[in-house]
């Protein structure tokens, strides 16, 4: 008996042994993860302690040593510019392959070959968009260049060079988790990195909801509720500058560029907290009598964080700041002669275009009088556990068509039948841009640098020594006639095709403005006397609007005022809503807690910080209101989707027109709803709501606690390697634009001078490994809107307390 029981044993052991050591579907194999071999114990790491270490690796030119200092910042040292860019890509992957790898994958449309089937409508999509097209198209013009060349070639060969060291023991967490390996890093997966950045700045498109506006209202009634510039504007470039140059003639539109269609299209929203401030400060206003620059672009708050802290030091560089893991040169930054910083410019760069088939078998489209071929680009997804799928897309000389008449759209948000013009299908070289900078001294070097730029568009930010600022809403900006994009275009008509491109150095450009100050966040680039079309539609003038207040009445600003200014949380929204909406609210009727609510909004200072009540109240209150103003005239149907007309539209209804139609709910029959009464339903369903959500009025409601910022892995689901309920102030649309799940992904500050300073932070760490006490150690520092100095060496035998160790690596 015992003898049986023993072999019973064994072999449930041999099984169990056998069953958690392969995989299953998409499910990795535990025995592997909990092996403390190869498992995940082997992920734990210590903090860097003083010691010096020696790597031999293959492809360096000559010996480079790497300092690193005490927030595990490498500072790299190298003897030519291949070496340094081959460094940069070794020790980032050191410290992110597995992010580096996962964003470049999810790009390129191959999450299947990780998750499975799960993740095969996703990929779809984005091979269908032409992201791998874009991908090789900017390739191909960063190749053309030898410089852009050897940098890609170099930094790739860097990360290869560390793959090549790892054993499954030692793959970061993530491969051990959804059970795959490292594969080698190439030069077009740095492209996919950039044509990712594109996908999430420069993606955005409300053409058909406002074709199925204008068909619903008419234009007039369009024109007004969607107007081409909002009423109150403090514009980038400020009003009244004058523009320096010949403009070429702009296109002439069609007699009817509007084209039907009863398809479905609810293109990705746009997420306000997604956007970016930066400014400069001219020396007449400082402490020290030189420029300041400030920074802080607002994306997606993600663990492993977006930026990587580097510094890079050659003979011709000596450069710091962030780069994107993935991609070489530093993205914002500073050296001992200048400052840059980027923020979303919003330009409309991606149409669409209703495509005419001959026939069933669409090998022609019709355009411009006459039938052309349609070129097919078969693609190969992979599916983990599953046979890899072949899927034709189409080409028309506009682009991809996204999915046909006949097939289901990934999440009913995209047209069918329409082929897509985009900016990230050009070739580009925008690795020389900031090749370029990271050496610049002067500001026609900034100015060279930026004709090399393409997509996505940002307002780049500059300061400099020499006590020059600037700014410039920089990119490649297609030549299009007048509101050419805000609607479907027909894609018969040659009128309606992009007619070449606003010249680089036409683009808008401000130096040295007599206010003695730069600024941008996100708003409209120009006041209306700038000759080309940029967009119609800009972010909300409200951060844009509170910056330009506070730098106007600054004077002998500093590093610290800087800072404070980036940690602002006045609700400048609020400031301009509730004086009108407040005396509307009609307190007869109201319950006590609703009083008592409507008392704390009354007594609210505007300050959108943790503790805010009021903040909770008027955030979600906003919201409500210009649902039930605009939700009756803008029904939602499933297939003839529209959109609001947004916050500054809102306003300036409330304000100026008291009377309009729109404050009429038209469901409702035989009664007229006044202003006052919408005012005030809104606000008590806003207060009811909250209750049932939060419990009675108090503390719970919070504004923190409300709004619950969250900095996720970007695995879904992964709360343990997650940062979640950040107690942080401010939100969307406030300087400190914080929100649930974007908000300031890196603030910078940098002194201009004869000895430049600097400081920063992100929230997250330089390491991508939760086991690393390098993962999250910034996060408090962020939280409380502190910042760090940047560490910011001379030479390789500078002696400072902060550096902790030492790695040199050599052929």
């Amino acid at each position: 008996m015992n003898i049986a029981k023993a072999l019973f044993c064994l072999l449930i052991s041999i099984s169990l042994t056998v069953a958690f050591n392969q995989q299953w579907g998409t499910v990795p194999a535990f025995g592997r993860l909990l092996s403390p071999f190869e498992g995940f114990w082997q992920n734990a790491e210590a903090a860097d302690a003083a010691s010096e270490e020696k790597s031999s690796v293959k492809g360096t030119r000559e010996e480079v040593t790497v300092l690193y200092d005490d927030l595990h910042v490498p500072h790299v040292f190298a003897k030519n510019d291949y070496d340094a860019y081959f460094a940069q890509g070794y020790i980032t992957a050191r410290d992110r392959l597995w992010q580096m790898e996962f964003q470049t994958h999810a790009a390129a449309g191959r999450i299947s070959e990780l998750i499975g089937d799960r993740a095969l409508e996703l990929d779809r999509y984005n091979r269908r968009l032409g992201m791998t097209y874009g991908a090789e198209k900017s390739l191909e013009g960063m190749s053309q260049n030898p410089v852009s060349k050897s940098v890609l070639e170099a930094y790739s060969a860097g990360i290869n060079s560390y793959i090549d060291q790892l054993k499954p023991a030692t793959y970061p967490i993530e491969y051990k988790l959804l059970g795959y390996a490292p594969e080698p890093w190439t030069p077009i997966k740095v492209a996919f990195l950039l044509k990712q950045m594109t996908q999430t700045l420069a993606a955005g498109a409300d053409d058909l909801m406002m074709t199925n506006v204008r068909r619903h209202l008419g234009p007039a009634l369009t024109a007004n509720l969607f107007p081409d510039y909002p009423f109150k504007e403090d514009p980038i470039i400020p009003a009244g500058t004058k523009w320096d140059f010949t403009p070429l003639k702009v296109p002439t539109p069609p007699t009817n560029s509007e084209t039907d269609s009863s398809v479905a299209l609810n293109w990705q929203p746009h997420d306000p907290a997604i956007g970016s401030n930066n400014w400069a400060v001219g020396g007449q206003k400082t402490a020290n009598g030189y420029p300041i620059l400030a920074n802080d672009p607002h994306l997606n708050l993600s663990l492993p964080s977006i930026w990587y802290q580097i510094q890079l030091v050659t003979p011709t560089m000596n450069v710091y700041g962030v780069s994107l893991p993935g991609a070489p040169g530093v993205i914002i930054g500073f050296n001992k002669d200048v400052a840059w910083g980027v923020t979303n410019v919003g330009a409309d760069v991606l149409d669409f275009y209703k495509i005419r088939f001959r026939d069933n078998r669409r090998l022609e489209y019709w355009h411009d009088g006459k039938w052309k071929p349609v070129r097919r680009r078969v693609e190969i997804i992979k599916v983990k556990g599953k046979p890899a799928l072949s899927d034709t897309v189409l080409y028309t000389h506009h682009g991809p068509v996204i999915y046909l008449p006949d097939e289901k759209p990934f999440r009913n948000n995209i047209p069918t039948g329409y082929a897509v013009r985009w900016i990230a299908h050009e070739a580009d070289n925008g690795i020389q841009t900031f090749y370029l900078l990271n050496r610049a001294k002067t500001y026609d070097d900034y100015v060279r640098a930026l004709s090399y730029y393409s997509a996505p568009a940002q307002n780049f930010v500059f300061a400099n020594a020499a006590k020059d600022i600037a700014i410039s809403p920089n990119g490649r900006f297609p030549l299009k006639w007048h509101d050419q994009g805000k609607f479907l275009l027909d894609g018969t008509h040659p009128a309606n095709d992009w007619q070449g491109w606003i010249p680089a150095a036409q683009n808008p450009r401000v130096k040295n403005p007599p206010r003695g100050f730069v600024s941008s966040a996100n708003q409209s680039s120009t006041d209306p006397t700038y000759p080309y079309y940029i967009n119609w539609e800009f972010e909300t003038t409200d951060r844009g609007m509170r910056i330009n207040n506070r730098l106007s009445g600054m004077q002998k600003v500093t590093i610290d005022s800087m800072r404070r200014l980036q940690n602002d949380v006045f609700n400048h929204q609020a400031s301009k809503f509730l004086p009108v909406l407040l005396p509307r609210v009609q307190e007869t009727g109201l319950t006590e807690q609703q009083k008592q609510a409507l008392k704390t909004v009354q007594q609210w200072n505007y300050q959108q910080d943790t503790a805010s009540i009021a903040g909770t109240i008027f955030m979600d209150w906003i919201s409500r209101l210009e649902h039930d103003i605009w939700a009756d005239d803008f029904p939602e149907k499933d297939d003839q989707p529209m959109r609001f007309p947004n916050s500054d539209r809102t306003l300036q209804l409330v304000t100026e027109e008291p009377n309009a139609r729109w404050f009429d709910n038209v469901t409702t029959k035989n009664r007229t709803e006044t202003i006052g009464e919408i005012v005030t339903v809104s606000f008590q369903a806003t207060v009811d709501s909250l209750a049932k959500r939060h419990g009675a009025l108090g503390k719970t409601w919070a504004w923190a606690d409300h709004k619950g910022t969250g900095i996720r892995h970007l695995i879904p689901g992964l709360d343990a390697f997650s940062a979640l309920n950040v107690q942080i102030g401010g939100g969307p649309r406030i300087v400190n634009a914080a929100g649930r799940r974007a908000g300031p992904s890196w603030r910078m500050v940098v002194q201009t001078g004869p000895e430049v300073s600097a400081f920063g932070v992100f929230p997250g760490g330089q390491s991508g490994n939760p086991g690393s006490p390098y993962y999250l150690n910034m996060l408090e520092t962020w939280r409380k809107g502190d910042l760090y100095e940047l560490l910011y060496l001379k030479s390789v035998t500078e002696k400072n307390p902060r550096i902790k160790s030492i790695l040199t690596l050599s052929h």
